[in-house]
């Protein structure tokens, strides 16, 4: 497979879009039959619009249990678990298996091994219960349906946008498995991808917040970029899910951080 893919005619970009739900979501979208792992990397750049729909959902959640007089905390629960229902917790799979082999691998072998390894180590489940807690703790501190639905969609774009980044700018770690079959996403591909999450989150959030969480989102698959370099030399699929992990967190953070309970959050409104 070529390193590099070329932007798909109309047609392509429909089945693309049904290749990257149908890899991502649970959503009875169909896959196209010609279409496999090594067709992802053309598929990419919906990878934010998939994340559109998942912070769709995870709003509608979260609105609803307030709507039914649930509190802020079990609401932001609400939310997290429909994301996760969403998503098949693919994701939070990368984040453990990272967690269990970064942490308890004594060598790059023994770490991609662990990562195989589907039984779950303590360091997975810390991981998981932080990941868990940052996102209901962001979520609540946003305080309003009107904060928290733009915020959600944001993050879910910034982060599986964060996703194509890594697998343009790393290298596998392995010689096989998705995150060697899957390719490298073109140029052209990474920036439609970026500029898909950066329209999601300025236009629902406006200017300053939005940049707040795009830089917070950021930071968050760096972190886990530095580290699959440090421990293993490149990416794997369970790479990319923890990125997809840390920036979403990092892009809810981001935007508590900068106005703690969006008092002053007038652009948000637009």
């Amino acid at each position: 497979m070529s390193e590099t893919d070329e932007t798909p005619s109309p047609p392509g970009r429909l089945a693309a879009l049904r290749l990257a739900f149908a890899f991502l979501t649970r959503l009875p979208v169909g896959t196209p039959a010609d279409w496999g792992p090594a067709a992802l990397a053309r598929a990419a750049w919906a990878f934010p619009l998939v994340g559109v729909v998942v912070g769709l959902i995870a709003a509608a959640a979260f609105a609803a249990a307030t709507w039914s007089g649930l509190t802020l905390n079990l609401a932001a629960v609400a939310a997290v678990a429909a994301s996760i229902w969403t998503t098949r917790a693919l994701h939070e799979d990368g984040l453990a298996d990272i967690a269990d082999g970064f942490g308890g691998g004594h060598d790059r072998e023994r770490k991609l091994a662990i990562m195989r390894d589907s039984r779950v180590g303590s360091f997975a489940v810390l991981a998981l219960g932080i990941s868990l807690l940052a996102r209901v703790g962001a979520i609540t501190a946003l305080d309003h349906a009107a904060y928290v639905v733009p915020a959600l969609v944001g993050a879910g774009a910034a982060s599986r946008a964060a996703m194509v980044a890594l697998m343009y700018g790393m290298a596998p770690a392995r010689p096989d498995g998705l995150g060697h079959q899957a390719g490298r996403p073109s140029a052209a591909t990474l920036v439609l991808a970026l500029l898909i999450a950066a329209a999601a989150a300025e236009l629902g959030l406006g200017l300053r917040s939005g940049l707040y969480g795009l830089v917070g989102a950021a930071i968050g698959a760096a972190a886990i970029a530095w580290l699959a370099r440090r421990h293993i030399g490149g990416q794997t699929g369970d790479v990319l899910g923890a990125a997809q992990q840390t920036a979403e967190i990092g892009f809810l953070l981001a935007i508590v951080i900068a106005d703690p309970m969006c008092l002053n959050c007038t652009d948000i409104a637009g």
